[in-house]
């Protein structure tokens, strides 16, 4: 591996480093010109920084690219992804041949880059969430007591976006002096010039107004980049941030700094003119056909078993209280567990957790957005975050959870306060749409226990699951109706109520599950019997049982849900029986059906048609 340093290089290093950046700029050229598609002049302002990074300055091991001991980088502006993958090949982590399979469907080399890549820890492309994540892999890498540095590669454009600024501001009050971030100021969006243009000046004053240090220099000139990246190494205390003025398409006369060719690959004849103007090329050897692509991703680690819930059936606990304590049981057991919290820590109760290890909660302050990035580099170093704020701030940081689906990130959220049920604070302050949003991301287990038994397994099960996982914990206290040795698998329902002349099934999930076994003692007293399903486990769903289950009581079902009709437990359930064969002969889904009010939890459940009441009205309708 290459170590930094503090010497200047000689002139044959710089002769090197300036070969190196030719070749950079011709494979980004000829693979793109091949994929007929790509962004060859983003890679091109960045030859030079891409080459000074992966063969002077980064401990960098191409045989074990993802290494805790390895520097990482992260390419926040993903569209340049060609000059990353020329780079890597060029370091030996693949063959040069194999770039000329960009975009392919049988290449690993995607348009925007993803983890399957050696050397890429998240995926990047949807602009402005490269630093967040950077900052979570300079934390993993702390804590584990790495020395390794991180360097993040930003775009002039995704400088516009807040994420890189609550990511700044995050990663300057952690003193994160590990982390390096690089801003291509290259002048150029894609649609007209950028917002300061090649007032790098404007930028590095931003980063030293969140308690960075940095300077300006000439992205071009390699003696310049070099030294920029020794004063990062000497500076302790504060991230380091180097504004490199760049020309987009800089190398070929007709491109540089010219407008009009962002995400344009070069025909053959101006490709042809352009290598050209570039001197020597090397052959374009034929690909094999190989896949060089990562055979797993970072995975939980394993742990012993955590301790057995220890609660009273009929006590009262909130959802939300079981979820700290959890929490404080996993980490028992498990010393990876990192817990980061919105400034809700005393609502969500992840304070549990903290009071349990005070070295193992990170403060995200109110910057969901860059919550979220954080989780995922922690993740890719290894370790289990679990991050937590009211369930309707999350909505902020929809791209971020759908970007961790793309990387197929081992994250876990959990989100407090959701639905009607949380009463006075209004509807503001209601998540209603997050069980919608967690079901459209791929892998994803949405999880939304009814009591504190569940609550606690379900944490255990989360910390075990390989994917994203997504909690709704409630504000209100529930009973305990739990024994404390119960087990909720992953799919998995619970039957709470059966009968052999059961009238319908009654479908719940946290506060409303409660409603539906108040709906079941009410209609037992009219003599009518209904089937109560617990839906703990809305992804991914036991079908199975949950059609046996429907099918007993003649097809009829309904669902109730604290939770907009739209994409919800209803609609969940319906799909699920549709695809299972199961034939429906009613079917109710008595959801929140328009914008809530303030009142108390109790009036809203009732005003907003998801209470006991309802349920049983809905029973006797049925026919």
């Amino acid at each position: 591996m290459a170590s930094i340093t503090q010497s200047a290089p000689p002139s044959g290093k710089l002769a090197a480093l300036a070969e190196k950046a030719r070749l950079l700029r011709i494979h980004s050229m000829r693979m793109t010109t091949a994929a007929n598609s790509g962004h060859p002049t983003s890679c091109m302002s960045a030859a030079e920084i891409m080459a000074a990074l992966y063969f002077h300055v980064m401990k960098f091991d191409p045989a074990n690219a993802n290494a805790l001991a390895g520097d990482r980088f992260v390419l926040s502006k993903g569209h340049a992804a060609p000059v990353l993958y020329a780079a890597l090949a060029e370091a030996g982590v693949f063959p040069v041949s194999r770039l000329m399979t960009l975009r392919a469907l049988s290449s690993e080399l995607e348009g925007h880059p993803t983890p399957w890549i050696p050397g890429v820890d998240a995926a990047t492309g949807s602009l402005g969430q490269g630093l967040s994540v950077g900052a979570g892999l300079a934390i993993g890498a702390k804590r584990q007591n790495s020395d390794a540095r991180v360097y993040v590669l930003l775009g002039d454009g995704e400088m516009a976006e807040g994420n890189v600024w609550e990511a700044a501001a995050f990663a300057s009050h952690l003193e994160l002096d590990n982390l390096v971030t690089i801003g291509d100021v290259n002048g150029l969006g894609q649609s007209e010039r950028t917002m300061y243009d090649h007032h790098a000046e404007v930028y590095l004053q931003k980063f030293q107004a969140n308690g960075w240090d940095g300077e300006v220099i000439d992205g071009h000139n390699l003696t310049a980049i070099l030294a920029a990246f020794d004063h990062a190494a000497a500076v302790k205390g504060k991230p380091y941030a180097i504004l490199a003025r760049t020309q987009k398409g800089h190398g070929v006369s007709f491109l540089a700094d010219k407008d009009g060719w962002h995400g344009k690959p070069l025909p053959p004849a101006d490709l042809e003119k352009a290598l050209a103007e570039l001197g020597p090329l090397p052959p374009v050897e034929k690909d094999d056909g190989r896949s060089y692509a990562r055979k797993s991703l970072p995975a939980p680690p394993d742990f012993p078993a955590v301790k057995a819930p220890n609660y009273k059936l009929g006590d009262q606990w909130a959802t939300r209280q079981a979820y700290g304590v959890a929490l404080a049981k996993l980490g028992e057991v498990n010393d990876k567990v990192i817990a980061v919290d919105g400034d809700v820590k005393n609502s969500t109760f992840a304070e549990t957790y903290q009071k349990a290890y005070s070295d193992r909660l990170i403060q995200g302050f109110i910057a969901e957005q860059n919550m979220v990035g954080v989780g995922v580099g922690l993740a890719a170093q290894g370790l289990v975050p679990f991050i937590s704020t009211f369930a309707c701030f999350l909505a902020r940081a929809y791209d971020q959870v759908r970007m961790a689906g793309i990387s197929r990130s081992t994250i876990n959220l959990c989100g407090s306060h959701a639905g009607v049920s949380i009463g006075e604070d209004g509807p503001s302050q209601m998540a209603l749409e997050d069980l919608a949003a967690f079901r459209a991301v791929p892998g994803a287990a949405i999880l939304y226990p009814a009591d504190a038994v569940a609550t606690e397994r379900l944490v255990e099960a989360m910390a075990r699951f390989n994917g994203i996982t997504y909690m709704r914990t409630s504000r209100p206290k529930t009973p305990v109706i739990y024994a404390n040795d119960e087990k909720f698998p992953i799919p998995g329902l619970k039957v709470l109520r059966q009968g052999a002349q059961d009238r319908a099934t009654v479908i719940g999930a946290g506060v409303t599950l409660c409603e539906a076994l108040k709906a079941a003692d009410q209609l037992r007293a009219k003599g009518v019997s209904i089937r109560v399903i617990d839906l703990y486990c809305l992804k991914p769903l036991d079908t199975t049982t949950l059609a046996e289950q429907v099918r007993a009581t003649g097809g009829r079902v309904i669902t109730v849900e604290d939770h907009y009709p739209e994409g919800g437990i209803g609609e969940t359930v319906l799909a699920a029986l549709a695809e299972a064969g199961v034939q429906l002969t009613a079917a109710r889904r008595l959801a929140v059906e328009r914008v809530p009010h303030s009142g108390t939890g109790d009036e809203l459940l009732d005003t907003f048609g998801i209470s006991a009441r309802h349920i049983v009205a809905a029973v006797e309708q049925l026919k």
